[in-house]
């Protein structure tokens, strides 16, 4: 299983919100790209880069601090945040993103977002952020009347890498991963499935970890990380055992 430590930018800035709400911001770093080489010297093959700013525009906000993270990083970087063409989805592959998550376009473009997953082989995450069981959309601004599950299913056999789900009132809180909501989701669908939320010791990654052969490929953490609730290094010895 994959620890991805994530990397969340507002105004340059590296910062988690709380419960995706951007005026609830906690600032942890003013350079982006030495947070992710402190990630890299912790033994991160991955990263999960968003760009909070952009999530909310419906374009890059923060593209200087991604492409430093880019040229810092030597592993996989994911990124997500705005990212809502063709033209965005293929500047982000040219520059050396690994994958691009889609959340917003996947519910209100569908078939942009299959298109992408199949030019784009193994590329594309589609993000399936829940309040509630509902999706949401617009950097979580918006709730919308369709269940995760039934989201999720439009992707079946469209090519995409894996579904990110996030519980959104978990997120940033430290409250802990909605581990059987995401062991359900990963169930109820044949796509891989990262978790995301409220992750907030070893004990979500240990649960997690237990589950992977149900379909969970990773888990995202950050404030955990940034407060030393978790150590990277231990968890991600844990989620390869």
């Amino acid at each position: 299983m994959i620890v991805f430590p994530a990397i969340d930018l507002k105004g340059g800035e590296v910062v988690r919100l709380a419960e995706g709400d951007m005026a609830r911001a906690t600032v942890y770093g003013d350079n982006p790209a030495a947070q992710a080489l402190l990630f890299a010297e912790a033994g991160a093959q991955h990263l999960h880069v968003v760009d909070l700013d952009g999530s909310f525009a419906g374009r890059a906000e923060n593209r200087e601090a991604v492409e430093a993270i880019v040229a810092a990083f030597p592993g996989y970087v994911q990124l997500g945040g705005g990212i809502r063409t063709p033209e965005a989805v293929a500047g982000w592959f040219d520059l050396g993103i690994a994958r691009v998550v889609m959340g917003s376009a996947a519910l209100k473009n569908p078939e942009f977002v299959k298109d992408m997953a199949r030019e784009y082989e193994g590329g594309i995450v589609v993000a399936v952020d829940a309040r509630d069981g509902m999706v949401a959309t617009e950097g979580w601004a918006e709730v919308s009347d369709v269940p995760v599950v039934d989201m999720a299913r439009r992707f079946e056999d469209a090519g995409v890498a894996s579904l990110l789900f996030t519980d959104i009132g978990r997120d940033g809180l430290l409250k802990g991963c909605n581990v059987d909501a995401t062991v359900d989701l990963a169930r109820s669908v044949d796509i891989p499935v990262i978790a995301s939320g409220g992750v907030k010791g070893l004990d979500d990654i240990r649960m997690l970890a237990i589950n992977a052969d149900e379909g969970i490929e990773g888990v995202i953490t950050g404030r955990a990380l940034y407060e030393g609730k978790l150590d990277l290094a231990t968890a991600i010895a844990m989620a390869n055992r």
